[in-house]
């Protein structure tokens, strides 16, 4: 794991690790979406043979609100609880309110630029108090999302031989020999999606696998646009000095938007089935804007 520029003073820090800040303007809240052109785009839908399609997304069951929305996320909570509505006796019509954690390890969902701040900054380096308020996200919040995105997926399975071991740290070298294995090539503006084997939910007894700084900044150089994996940032810290990568340097420093708790092992058996690990992917986000996140459901087309 590289960890040569992690350890040094926050300005440094910041000045030595991989960034976008101000490569699209002061204003941006697009970040790496901003490499999704109309080429990328165009080269995920030359991926669309059959029309095949895959979800990425967790299923989720609703549980009564009466069960609480703060159940502790290491026990079986449900993301989302619900109260039902009924219009008239008998009812005419049924309905209900959701209350819905948006970040809740259970439920699939995409991390808005906002959601991670570094040194009190938000991507491209606007003050957090400015751009999350109590009202809601300001900026780098899911209005980016509202179009939605399409581009090429590219899935690299580091779980074809089984689950990742405990505590493993992922680097750019793991992501070059699957892209090996696989016969494939990540460009720039391609969506990366990654199988650990994993769930994301945290597991007290083991430490669990995660993204190193050296793989984020694979990324950073090979212009992925967006991540997708089951797991992200390992469960503990791998390094004390860089202890979140994906979502401590991905989102406030690259701008990178994460699908968080994406669900792979569908589309892995399907790359290994047609023998193919590109594919396109397709997120379309209610169009809820101001939320530091938001659950997905995540399309992949073959």
């Amino acid at each position: 794991m590289d960890t040569q520029d992690a350890g040094a003073s926050p300005a440094a820090d910041t000045r030595e690790l991989p960034s976008n800040r101000g490569r699209w303007g002061e204003d941006d809240e697009r970040g790496t979406l901003n490499l999704i052109t109309d080429e990328a785009r165009a080269r995920g839908a030359a991926e669309v043979r059959s029309g095949r399609t895959v979800s990425l997304a967790l299923p989720i069951r609703p549980t009564p609100l009466l069960s609480g929305p703060f159940a502790p996320s290491t026990q079986d909570a449900s993301p989302v609880q619900q109260v039902l509505v009924y219009t008239g006796s008998p009812a005419m019509a049924t309905a209900e309110i959701m209350i819905v954690t948006n970040h809740h390890p259970r439920s699939t969902h995409l991390d808005a630029l906002a959601h991670m701040p570094r040194e009190g900054q938000v991507y491209p380096g606007r003050p957090l108090d400015e751009s999350v308020t109590p009202t809601g996200a300001q900026h780098g919040s899911t209005t980016a999302f509202a179009d939605g995105f399409a581009t090429r997926g590219v899935l690299l399975d580091l779980a074809a031989d089984g689950p990742l071991p405990s505590g493993h740290a992922v680097t750019a070298r793991d992501l070059e020999a699957a892209e090996e294995r696989e016969g494939v090539t990540l460009e720039p503006g391609d969506a990366l999606v990654v199988r650990f084997g994993w769930p994301m939910t945290p597991d007290p007894t083991r430490p669990m696998p995660g993204i190193s700084l050296d793989a984020v900044r694979w990324m950073h150089a090979r212009g992925v646009s967006l991540y997708a994996g089951d797991m992200g940032d390992a469960h503990p810290p791998l390094d004390p000095a860089c202890p979140a990568p994906l979502h401590g340097v991905g989102l406030p420093l690259l701008g990178m938007p994460l699908i968080d708790a994406a669900h792979v092992d569908d589309l892995a058996a399907t790359c290994a089935e047609l023998g193919r690990y590109a594919f396109l992917l397709t997120v379309a986000p209610p169009r809820v804007h101001g939320l530091t996140g938001v659950p997905v459901n995540p399309l992949a087309v073959f």
